[in-house]
């Protein structure tokens, strides 16, 4: 996947930076272009003569030019770059510089070319051990994550400062395969395509405190939605109640009831060439709303419940013949049944199955086991893979339809 790749490589200032000489070198042994940006930091360690020879490319140290009356350029090099790559690496990635890229810092030539940024993100974190574990970094690299950027996990062994334990940036030849592995799942073949994925949990209410709903974290809906980006499609994003950061060029619509998402579907549905449907919406809501908080009575209280409206099988009477419609089934018994029940009487493309009895498939956590069954009966199951990875074969699916 590296043949004539644009690969924009950040160097920060660790001791492993001398590693990013033979990261640049296989790069371009594979057939990749790399421009490197290396911070003032990381040159004190290597030169940036040393990255320009490699990479044969001029290397960017600051955000202005060296000739400041020259306007060609002039303090847009972090745009050009943005625009350029393909995928952007980061690497080593100091603690420094993870703190600044997770607060959106733009100091700098690095900070200001990662939030102009148009493509996948890889980020692979450097430093000794106690800075790696300290948990404001775990928090920085979690909120990263969360916006749909990839970390390459440190190594463990003898470090710098002649500790030893997790820190150490893994060998060239592992980074330049993670690179090689992103460039796999994002390539732009959903490019001028609009599609529309639902996520999350819709809250019912019972009154102004309590709600029925359910426990789906939405991780499965923003991931399809940051895979559906990365390749190039026009993704309308609508979340029921959940605490994830909107994945990079993504247009979010948020909803909290059953009723809301469905007019909010119905209301984008049309436009859209694809529409999965991961959300976990409720099947019944309160059949009224108390005004007040109910008290608590010695007695038991009963609920009266309505049905909600079924989103998917209106999708699947209104859907033109050149949409796609992806529906989601969790089953807990008789899955494959169910699941090819549900295929037929929505009137759907594709369906994506998955149980609550799968270790590693429950609610909240971040991997998934799926099995894939289309319109023609074909099923394709999946070992438990995180649920970046279960996008990608989604939407590989959805192509060959």
């Amino acid at each position: 996947m590296l043949a004539n790749k644009h690969i924009a490589l950040g160097i920060t200032g660790g001791i492993s930076v001398y590693k990013m000489c033979t990261v640049v070198r296989l790069l371009k042994k594979a057939g990749a272009q790399v421009r490197v940006i290396i911070t003032p930091s990381a040159t004190e360690f290597v030169s940036p003569l040393t990255f320009s020879t490699l990479s044969q490319e001029e290397v960017v140290v600051s955000l202005w030019p060296e000739n400041k009356r020259s306007s060609t350029s002039l303090g847009v090099k972090h745009i050009d770059i943005g625009l350029w790559a393909d995928v952007m690496l980061i690497a080593p990635a100091t603690a420094n510089t993870i703190a600044h890229l997770a607060h959106g810092y733009a100091e700098d030539i690095l900070g200001t070319t990662v939030l102009a940024l148009r493509c996948p993100l890889i980020i692979s974190p450097a430093m000794d051990i106690d800075m790696w574990e300290n948990e404001a970094t775990q928090d920085n690299l979690t909120t990263l994550q969360s916006r749909g950027h990839f970390i390459i996990p440190p190594e463990s062994g003898e470090l710098a400062s002649g500790l030893s334990g997790m820190g150490r940036l893994p060998e060239p030849e592992t980074i330049v395969q993670f690179v090689d592995d992103i460039l796999d799942k994002t390539p732009r073949d959903l490019k001028k395509k609009k599609i529309l994925i639902t996520a999350g949990p819709t809250h019912e209410p019972i009154d102004p405190v309590r709600f029925i709903g359910n426990r789906s974290s939405g991780k499965m809906g923003f991931a399809l939605a940051n895979a559906a980006a990365l390749r190039g499609a026009e993704v309308t994003l609508i979340s029921g109640p959940v605490s994830l950061a909107t994945p990079k060029n993504v247009k979010r619509i948020d909803v909290e009831t059953a009723e809301e998402m469905f007019k909010a579907v119905m209301t984008n549905a049309k436009k859209q060439d694809v529409i999965i449907m991961s959300a976990a919406v409720a099947d019944y809501a309160p059949a009224s709303t108390a005004k007040e908080k109910i008290k608590k009575k010695e007695s038991e209280l009963s609920l009266q419940l309505r049905s909600t409206q079924d989103i998917l099988k209106a999708l699947g009477e209104k859907k033109t013949k050149k949409q796609i419609l992806v529906g989601f089934a969790l089953e807990t018994t008789n899955e494959l049944e169910h699941a090819k029940e549900k295929l037929k009487k929505k009137n759907l493309d594709l369906i994506v199955l998955n149980s609550t009895k799968d270790k590693g498939a429950a609610f909240g956590v971040d991997t998934n086991i799926v099995t894939l069954i289309d319109a023609k009966g074909t099923i394709t199951k999946f070992p438990k893979m995180p649920k970046f990875d279960v996008a990608v074969e989604i939407l590989d699916k959805i192509i060959t339809l």
